[in-house]
């Protein structure tokens, strides 16, 4: 029997590599990759980190090309019969998408458009899956979670080009009889990661002792949560369905665990054994109308009987100590220092959550007159850790 090829569009991203990686170890197909090596692809250094080009290169090809174009004959002749395909390229950091709505736009819709017109010519193929976002949705309010078929509220420009994008190829499936199915996920972490997203980035400005932002709720002093789930979950999670998936459905790869951005961003420093500094900003300059929460149904997948093969808080540990020791994708070639940890108690004082080594009342936030206003769990091992916060309500910070 024929061995399968596969294309991956994007296959040299953050998700991407990692898709491509367990193609590589769970599959003897044939590997097609297709990336325009954007600033966010990082050249070709995810895939080599990976050791595939040494363990797999008769299996693998990567051609480079920009996927807002035709695919050209050339490029269509070299990649031969295909069977699957995976479109993952996009461009997705969302506070670049509000300053350049436009770039955008075009990006994620015209190279849906291209990719669905060269699969109407492919007698090979067997599936094509669509990846888009959680955002799509919009902001899941309170406990809210959404399922696949939910309607979408796209909140800023790169949730509303993914929506775009998916409705377009719903109408690719029903029109020209597409075998389409659709992939919607929430927030990847994981090895290689961009400096830009929010796990690295704290780690870099923990190192650099800068202050993190914390996106909050209005009251200024809830943070937002995130629903984070290791890159190769979702990896896992596409091979299931190429097996198992029904073409013209949608399907929510969920993460297991809610969190809030602090604290990851407590977990991290707690981690390097450094002392991390928050603010909460209610009403960041550069996300106007950011989606504090968002919130998928993952009950559809966890029905077919897929199993999330990697452990959230054994992943998110390993993923954060393996960055520190890998400096070089956070754009730092040095080690990092390391620090002792030390303990701390919080306490709130008017606008601004300040330090306190005082035992008197751990685990509780205190107003100015020292009257209880609520109680959090900071005696957790993990958190056995020194931080400062800042409210958004005070003058240093946006409002």
């Amino acid at each position: 029997m024929a061995t399968k090829t596969i294309l991956v569009t994007g296959g040299c991203g953050f998700i991407g590599h990692h898709f491509i990686e367990h193609l590589c170890i769970n599959t003897t197909w044939n590997i097609v990759i297709i990336d325009k090596l954007s600033y966010a692809s990082m050249g070709f250094d995810r895939l080599r980190d990976t050791g595939i080009f040494d363990k797999y290169s008769d299996r693998v090809k990567v051609f480079t090309s920009d996927l807002i174009l035709p695919i050209p004959e050339g490029l269509v002749k070299e990649m031969g019969n295909v069977n699957y395909i995976v479109h993952m390229a996009a461009e997705t950091h969302v506070t670049t998408s509000i300053v350049e709505p436009r770039l955008f736009i075009r990006n994620n819709i015209d190279s849906t458009v291209n990719m669905l017109e060269y699969a109407r010519n492919i007698p090979s193929l067997e599936k094509f899956f669509y990846f888009s976002t959680d955002e799509v949705f919009g902001p899941a309010h309170n406990d809210t979670m959404f399922k696949e078929w939910d309607r979408h509220k796209p909140g800023n420009p790169y949730s509303a080009s993914k929506s775009a994008a998916e409705q377009i190829c719903i109408a690719y499936e029903n029109t020209y009889k597409l075998p389409i199915m659709i992939v919607n996920v929430m927030n990847a972490f994981g090895e290689r990661q961009h400096m830009e997203k929010f796990i690295p980035l704290c780690i870099n400005k923990i190192t650099n002792n800068e202050t993190i932002d914390i996106h909050c709720y209005p009251d200024g002093i809830t943070p937002g949560t995130r629903f984070y789930i290791h890159a190769r979950n979702i990896a896992a999670a596409v091979l299931f369905l190429i097996d198992k998936g029904v073409i013209g459905e949608k399907y929510n790869i969920s993460g297991k665990n809610e969190i809030t951005n602090l604290d990851i961003a407590r977990r991290i420093a707690a981690i390097m054994g450094k002392p991390g500094n928050f603010r909460f900003t209610a009403d960041a300059v550069d996300r106007p109308g950011h989606d504090v929460r968002y919130g998928l149904d993952g009950s559809k997948l966890d029905d077919m009987g897929f199993n999330y093969p990697v452990d959230f808080e054994e992943s998110l540990d390993r993923t954060i100590k393996w960055t520190l020791s890998h400096p070089k994708w956070l754009g730092n070639d040095s080690d990092n220092d390391k620090l002792s940890l030390c303990s701390f108690d919080s306490y709130k004082s008017n606008d601004t959550l300040i330090l306190s080594d005082s035992d008197d009342a751990a685990g509780k936030f205190l107003d100015s007159d020292d009257s209880l206003q609520s109680d959090i769990d900071i005696n957790d091992e993990m958190l056995d850790k020194h931080f400062n916060y800042q409210c958004s309500q005070s003058d240093s910070c946006p409002t």
